[in-house]
């Protein structure tokens, strides 16, 4: 594989930037890569698990001057305090890019601390797990998954070297507006995570009720609402509010469609109930053929149900 960055610097050292760090070592993507954190015991493990050349505690300053891309790995919240750190000392002609789950308020968080002559090309890699830190993280983390470019000059010639580096990484790309990927995904995984979040806690109340036996008998799709119920709530309490536009529509939707079962089910409107349960396995299939099937993917988002750093 060629080489598409001599230097990268990737801020950040959780699950997602640890596994940037390996993929792009492994597959030879650049030949030098920085990484910096906030947090002592993560630059600790970074260094013993050498899979950086240079590793700095929160003052990313010398490393952001050789870097030809930063990749900021860090919770949505911190972006523009870690942007607003790193810009004034990137060097002339490099790439900012982030992997954050939500587009538009990261946009608008990094916009005030732009300069002219840094390309930044927000990012998404559609990939992930339910564990963190730098010990987490893999080489192949990215490989036959989703990563969505949502570049703010769909004319900037940097984003096809971006784009080659995540294919280097194995990701398949895609480009698409910031607010179509904040609708998509709160489609694909922010609302049912917020529905997964709410079945968990009712089904907790009704404990009381079924004198404890529903987590006794909880049958696998149950099980697969506690695992994504089990995400980091932290990180979720910020994609909720800065996509709180997006996933309040796709709520809505589905409030009408629950609505629409709720009636049918009273009516006893069996044709109604068979015909939206026949589509939806439709679509399951197309989802299946597509090759998005596997046990990060049970809700279009494999990656959200990572801890951010």
């Amino acid at each position: 594989m060629a080489i598409i960055f001599e230097k990268i610097l990737i801020i950040g050292g959780g699950l997602i930037g640890s596994s940037l760090a390996r993929g792009a070592r492994e597959l030879g993507l650049c030949e030098t890569i920085f990484m910096s954190d906030k947090s002592a015991n993560v630059c600790a493990a970074i260094s013993r698990l050498k899979i950086a050349d240079g590793v700095s505690e929160n003052a990313p300053d010398f490393f952001a001057t050789q870097a030809d891309l930063v990749i900021l790995c860090v919770p949505p919240a911190r972006i523009s305090e870690v942007a607003k750190m790193v810009l004034p000392n990137m060097k002339a002609g490099a790439i900012l890019t982030d992997v954050g789950s939500i587009k538009g308020d990261i946009i608008k968080a990094v916009k005030p601390h732009l300069r002219e002559e840094i390309s930044f090309i927000p990012g998404h890699p559609i990939a992930g797990t339910e564990f963190s830190g730098p010990e987490a993280g893999f080489g192949t983390l990215f490989k036959d998954r989703w990563c969505i470019l949502t570049p703010i000059q769909d004319s900037d010639p940097k984003i096809a070297r971006l784009k080659a580096f995540w294919e280097g990484l194995g990701s398949r790309v895609a480009i698409m507006d910031a607010a179509r990927h904040d609708l998509v995904l709160a489609t694909t995984s922010h609302v049912p995570h917020l529905i997964a979040y709410t079945l968990f806690g009712t089904a907790v109340d009704m404990e009381t009720v079924t004198q404890k036996e529903v987590v006794k008998f909880s049958a696998g799709g149950f099980r697969d609402f506690t695992r994504i119920a089990a995400s980091d709530p932290v990180m979720w309490r910020d994609v909720f509010l800065n996509n709180r536009e997006s996933v309040l529509e796709v709520v809505d939707r589905f409030i009408e469609d629950l609505s629409a079962l709720k009636r049918a089910i009273r009516w006893e409107d069996g044709e109604a109930l068979l015909e939206h349960f026949s589509k939806t396995r439709d679509i399951r299939r197309k989802i299946v053929d597509a090759g998005q099937d596997s046990a990060e993917d049970d809700f279009g988002r494999h990656e959200d149900l990572r801890p951010e750093d």
